[in-house]
């Protein structure tokens, strides 16, 4: 499936795979974070590991995510090596979302601007 619809449900991106413009592949879309007013605040990232297991989790600005030409992919403008230098998590200690100095954190890092999203 392509990325012509507009609207996708959150159950379909799913494991979308995460690219850089240099085609590195970064991930695959986890999860959907989604604030209370219906926007969607983050994506979260797993990168490494194998079969789900050992893998780094990361809550990336859902405007910072861009549909690529292919399918079920998205693109993540970032360089593969600085998700060394972000902060990440495991499946069993999430972040709280709402905590306004992680959450700024976070968009500073990819130079998002907290807001509208």
């Amino acid at each position: 499936m392509r990325h012509s619809r507009k609207t996708l449900s959150a159950s379909t991106i799913m494991d979308f795979n995460v690219e850089n413009p240099a085609g590195d592949n970064l991930g695959s879309i986890e999860d959907i974070m989604i604030d209370v007013d219906g926007c969607v605040a983050y994506a979260v990232l797993s990168s490494g590991g194998v079969l789900g297991m050992g893998g780094k989790l990361f809550a990336v600005p859902w405007d910072r995510l861009s549909p690529s030409d292919k399918d079920k992919t998205f693109i993540l403008n970032v360089p593969k090596e600085s998700l060394q230098d972000v902060r990440s998590f495991d499946r069993d200690n999430w972040p709280d979302f709402s905590d306004p100095g992680w959450r700024q954190e976070v968009y500073d890092y990819y130079d998002a601007l907290i807001g509208d999203q």
